[in-house]
């Protein structure tokens, strides 16, 4: 395989007619980096991805590889590869046919393109299914073939359109983890799209969300979780309360909150507003529940609550509580032996001022 590089998009503007995909986006992908593009169907991922396969041109800016500036390059000469959501197989090819296309496209020696294809399919695993079709294989591999096929041309950067979408929930979870062992071993940088925040965030060292046509945050999984700088990236990747209320006295870092869950008294977090309308975010597991006559943690805010409904998913149960006029989800750890609250119990929540985030209403 080729050296890493880096892609760069620098300023890129693309519209339908009158409809804007993309606006101003700027982003840098580094050498070797598997890197996501999140977000929601419509919000111009795969648009983006497309663009810098070279199948969309954008009206403004420009797409540069290893430092190259490949905007006005035909596809087939930027040394991209690409793998469909579709896969886009020949069915009546087999499977070495399908992989050898890109290299007989090259006009390489037939020795040399025998030796790619068995390179790539030694690479993906399948070298003993060479002379199938792909009706008689199954769907994770022929998921793997349209994999071969682009990395059997050596690309510079791979890019992945939703690949494993078409895939059961359990194998999309094995073709996940061996897609990103691939990708680690071969050290090539690689663009992936989708809509399914648990694939970003179990794959990319960083990603991307954006919501029409706009970035709204880069960062690494972790960061995105912990710190989302808006609203829309703190809904869309996992799980969130958000609670609107007003600021109504200060003291020194802590302030009294007033919001439709009831008046409790928070520490702000740096570069919280005074005063005025607020909204605190804070996920699930944040929350921690207790009996009213239990004394609890008082480092935390505590309000009253009722458990509405619960769901018990294995590691832990989630419980749908309503606290004044306010909905809140508690993820509390399940531990056996331990029934947890039941539907209708009257409790205290404890929200923990160290997990929360402060964004103007």
């Amino acid at each position: 395989m080729t050296e890493p590089v880096r892609v760069d998009v620098e300023n890129v503007s693309l519209s339908f007619g009158a409809s804007k995909v993309l606006d101003n986006i700027n982003v840098t992908i580094e050498p070797g980096e598997f890197f996501a593009l999140l977000g929601p169907s419509g919000c111009g991922k795969s648009t983006l991805l497309r663009l810098i396969a070279g199948f969309n041109r954008a009206q403004s800016g420009r797409v540069c590889v290893a430092g190259e500036d490949i905007t006005a390059v035909p596809p087939w000469k930027r040394n991209v590869g690409m793998v469909f959501q579709s896969y886009a197989l020949w069915p009546h090819m087999s499977v070495a046919q399908n992989v050898a296309f890109g290299l007989e496209e090259k006009r390489l020696p037939r020795d040399a393109v025998r030796r790619g294809v068995a390179k790539a399919l030694e690479l993906v695993d399948l070298t003993g299914l060479a002379d199938r079709k792909p009706g008689q294989i199954s769907g994770g591999q022929q998921q793997r073939v349209a994999l071969a096929r682009t990395l059997a041309i050596e690309p510079r950067v791979l890019l992945l359109d939703e690949p494993l979408s078409n895939l059961d929930a359990k194998l999309r979870h094995h073709m996940r983890r061996e897609l990103v062992a691939l990708q680690r071993r071969l050290g090539i940088t690689t663009i992936f799209v989708t809509h399914d925040q648990e694939e970003a965030l179990t794959t990319a060292d960083r990603l991307a969300v954006m919501d029409r046509g706009v970035i709204q945050q880069v960062g690494d999984p972790m960061e995105l979780f912990d710190a989302p700088s808006s609203r829309f990236v703190a809904e869309f990747i996992g799980s969130i309360n958000l609670v609107r209320g007003s600021l109504q006295e200060r003291d020194g870092a802590s302030a009294l909150f007033s919001s439709g869950a009831g008046v409790f008294s928070l520490p702000l977090p740096e570069g919280a507003p005074s005063r005025g309308e607020i909204t605190l975010a804070f996920r699930p597991h944040a929350l921690e529940l207790a009996l009213p006559q239990q004394s609890g943690d008082p480092a935390r805010a505590w309000i009253p609550a009722q458990i509405g409904e619960r769901e018990f998913l294995g590691e832990f149960i989630r419980y749908r509580m309503r606290a004044g006029n306010a909905e809140l989800l508690a993820d509390v750890p399940h531990r056996k032996g331990e029934p947890g609250f039941p539907n209708g119990a009257n409790v205290m929540a404890g929200i923990d001022p160290t997990q929360v985030r402060v964004f103007s209403t």
